[in-house]
């Protein structure tokens, strides 16, 4: 019988994944960011995040999702992983939380 395992703590190690990719042009994790909007984990242990980027014109939108993918896929039980970028809704400062305003001196 597979081990079950924690889909919280799952969670919350993708968070703290994601907690260690920056915007290179900020010095923001993208999380504290705002730019991710939805992470999904289906029972395969496969995960789709959904995610934006400051502008359509951002320099590492090609690079940016595939480092999110690649560090998602290295954490432990999970079989896979895709990004899927959206600007709908568009990003904003509104989406950045208080740690990243404090951090970026908008507080």
């Amino acid at each position: 019988m597979e081990q079950e395992i924690d889909t919280n703590q799952l969670g919350e190690a993708i968070v703290m994944k994601l907690k260690t990719i920056y915007d290179p042009e900020i010095p923001v994790d993208i999380y504290e960011l705002g730019l991710i909007y939805d992470v999904m984990v289906n029972t395969d242990y496969e995960v789709k995040i959904l995610m934006t980027l400051t502008s359509p014109n951002c320099p590492v939108a090609e690079s940016l999702p595939r480092e999110v993918e690649e560090k998602v896929k290295s954490i432990e039980h999970i079989k896979g992983a895709e990004v899927e970028i959206t600007f709908d809704p568009p990003w904003s400062k509104d989406l950045m939380s208080e740690e990243a305003k404090l951090e970026l001196g908008m507080l």
